[in-house]
Order: structure tokens, then C-alpha cells, then sequence
């Protein structure tokens, strides 16, 4: 096995055999049902500065990357087995952020897999993409910036980035499906703090909001389906309602990612 050069991230995180239950596929009755779904990531980097006492901001934590990856398969529904592996390796090689720190990846390789796809057989499909290769778009907010992760014809992949004192005002969506999962630990969601790793699926009308009272921008992993539809954000003005959410990130996960 050659040596890496210097100017090569010499180090390669795995994460293999992380099964999702989801809907993935374009025949009719892969539509109205879930199926087990087997993702194997390499995500190519270098870990040495996390040896240095930078700690999982200098690396990659990669249970909490496994949730994020389980988020967007279980909400996205994705048809095609392309169009998901894509959607993942841009969330993968995105810039990290302010409340999320990670260390840059320089390539991630997306393999999918579906068991039951051909009765015996298995079907897989394995992409790679290059960091250098890979553009976003970003759009400017009054409370902050959105990264268009990935758009397709069944859904957009967004992450919402909020400004400090920033806020998304009450809103709601009468068109688009839409769920979230709060990927900072300083946001308010329904004016009480909400932790990390939690995820809300909104039904339609229900008013929703978002505030950033820390000094960091705080940012949250959106899906609309379909993609998002400007004139479908509707502020309103509503009493909050208390949100119920799925906590996704491992039990006990409160700590630094300085350690």
C-alpha cells in the first residue's frame, strides 16, 4: 500500500453496516412501505490535529453523524438510490459550523445497499465525491444564511443557519411536509431551550419558531418535501403550542466536543 504524501489526508473514518428502515425506491409498492436500507461511509481526512488536543472538533463524531445520516434517509423518501447516496456525500463534505465543528473532510464514499430489492440478490450502489468538487449555494435570510445542501424533484435538503439574536419568526407551511433536527446545543424552539440532536416533524398549520438567544450562530438540518416553496413559509401570528421531539443523537450525549 503506497505511503500518502504530506499534502494527502493520510487517515480514513468508516462507518459500516448502519441499517435504516426507510421509504427508498420507484416501484409503486416500495412507495407505501419501508425497507432496510444499509449505508457504508469512508470519509477520507486527517486526524492528526485531533491528536493535539482538538478533541472531536478536530475529528469526526461519528455517532452523531450516524443519526444526521438515519435523519435524512428516514425523512427524505427518497426514489432513487443516486439521488440518496448524493444527498449524503454533500452533507458529509459541508463546511462545518460554528456549533458544529468537525474536521474538513476531503472525500466521503457512499455505499447503499437494499437486501430485499431483488428477493436473494442484493443491489448496491457506491459513489465518492470530492470536497474540491462539490459547490452549495447559499441564500441570505433576515435571520441568517441557508445552505442548499441538495435539492431533487421529492425534496430539498437545507441547513438553516441562525444568526445570534437572530430568530425565525412564527410560522407555518400549508403545502410542504417539513422536518427539522436541531443540530446546536443554544436554541430556543417554541421559546423554551431545545437540545441537540432533536428532531421535529411539523404537521401542516403548526405554528413554529425559533430563537437564538447565545452568542454563536446556532444552525438546524431541514427537509421539505417537496423543495422548499418560498411562498409556503407563512409567518402568522399564534400562540406557541409545546413541540414533542425525538431525541436522535446517543443517550448521555451532552458532552464537549472538546475532550
Amino acid at each position: 500500500m503506497p505511503i500518502p504524501r504530506a499534502s494527502e489526508p493520510p487517515d480514513t473514518i468508516r462507518i459500516e453496516g448502519l441499517t435504516v428502515d426507510c421509504v427508498v425506491g420507484v416501484y409503486p409498492h416500495e412507495r407505501d412501505r419501508k425497507q432496510p436500507l444499509v449505508v457504508d461511509l469512508a470519509l477520507t481526512l486527517d486526524t492528526r490535529p485531533a491528536l493535539k488536543g482538538g478533541g472531536l472538533k478536530k475529528s469526526i463524531d461519528y455517532a452523531r453523524l450516524s443519526a444526521e445520516v438515519r435523519f435524512l434517509l428516514e425523512g427524505c423518501r427518497f426514489y432513487l438510490l443516486e439521488s440518496a447516496a448524493d444527498a449524503i456525500a454533500r452533507y458529509v463534505l459541508a463546511p462545518a459550523t460554528a456549533d458544529r465543528p468537525h474536521a474538513y473532510v476531503d472525500a466521503c464514499t457512499v455505499r447503499l445497499t437494499k437486501p430485499e430489492a431483488l428477493g436473494g440478490a442484493r443491489a448496491s450502489l457506491e459513489i465518492t465525491r470530492k470536497a474540491s468538487d462539490v459547490r452549495y449555494e447559499h441564500e441570505e435570510k433576515p435571520f441568517g444564511t441557508v445552505d442548499v445542501i441538495a435539492e431533487s424533484s421529492e425534496c430539498g435538503i437545507y441547513r438553516l443557519r441562525i444568526a445570534p439574536g437572530r430568530a425565525i419568526p412564527t410560522h407555518v407551511h400549508r403545502v410542504m411536509e417539513e422536518s427539522e433536527l436541531v443540530l446546536g446545543s443554544g436554541l430556543l424552539l417554541q421559546g423554551a431551550p431545545v437540545a441537540a440532536g432533536t428532531v421535529h416533524h411539523w404537521p401542516r398549520d403548526f405554528a413554529h419558531r425559533y430563537d437564538n438567544a447565545s452568542d454563536t450562530e446556532q444552525s438546524i438540518l431541514c427537509i421539505d418535501r417537496p423543495r422548499f416553496i418560498p411562498d409556503d413559509e407563512i409567518e402568522v401570528e399564534a400562540k406557541l403550542e409545546r413541540a414533542s421531539g425525538e431525541r436522535m443523537y446517543p443517550p448521555g450525549d451532552e458532552r464537549t466536543l472538546t475532550s
